[in-house]
């Protein structure tokens, strides 16, 4: 059974998840606090933690820093919290998901189904996947070949580059900081205009419909996500 860890102290919040989460079947403990969160992790190991960023003894941020010390279990944060730069913070300290509130619990669950889906052991996601099939186009990321209608698709190597992280991380925001250490370098920190322009040349290739994308998706001021 899948075992969710809620740390957030808004007592109400915390009784509608864990009624929610229980009647679908997982097992879940929940902590009002980072320093709780913490223990509770280490004695009962998580499979997915559902975290909020404002917790009265810490910021969320470094519960995030603390599990990622020595865990990779699968982390989304609920927040109020709607400024770019926090969520980007949560992100970058290894968040794998933001989900802003107030949120609808079916979008939650969904999200915590995928969460959970990509950290199974030996699931196979497109990160170990050959070739990574969409109803426009195929990637193969052995070749590293794109294929759309049939015919392949031409892509420069940093086009290329920028795509295979996204199609190696199925469904997960990524920041655009990560984007531009991986695709330019570790000083490339705020050439945000870059990934505007790869993105859109990717798009005008790749999607049916470049200015309404169904897999290349732009989460505002945050990154980009890759939806299969």
């Amino acid at each position: 059974m899948t075992r969710v860890l809620v740390v957030d102290d808004e007592p109400q919040l915390v009784r509608a998840l864990v009624i929610n989460l229980r009647a679908r079947h997982y097992d879940v403990d929940a902590a009002p606090d980072g320093a709780a969160a913490l223990r509770l992790a280490a004695a009962h190991q998580p499979d997915v933690v559902l975290l909020d960023l404002s917790l009265p003894d810490m910021d969320g941020a470094q519960v995030i820093r603390g599990l990622r010390g020595w865990t990779r279990v699968p982390i989304i944060v609920l927040s109020a919290r709607h400024a770019s730069k926090e969520k980007v913070q949560a992100l970058d300290a290894g968040a794998d998901d933001y989900v802003t509130k107030p949120f609808g619990m079916d979008e939650l669950l969904a999200r915590l189904r995928a969460a959970v889906r990509r950290a199974e052991p030996g699931a196979a996601g497109p990160a170990d996947q050959a070739v990574v099939v969409t109803d426009s186009f195929t990637v193969d990321l052995v070749a590293k070949k794109v294929r759309s209608g049939g015919a392949d698709v031409r892509l420069t190597p940093t086009e290329w580059h920028l795509l295979e992280v996204l199609v190696r991380n199925p469904g997960r925001l990524v920041t655009q900081t990560q984007l531009l250490q991986e695709v330019w370098g570790p000083t490339y920190r705020s050439e945000t205009n870059y990934l505007r322009v790869y993105l859109a040349q990717l798009r005008r290739k790749l999607e049916p419909d470049p200015s309404r994308p169904r897999h290349l998706i732009t989460e505002p001021g945050m990154g980009y996500r890759f939806e299969p």
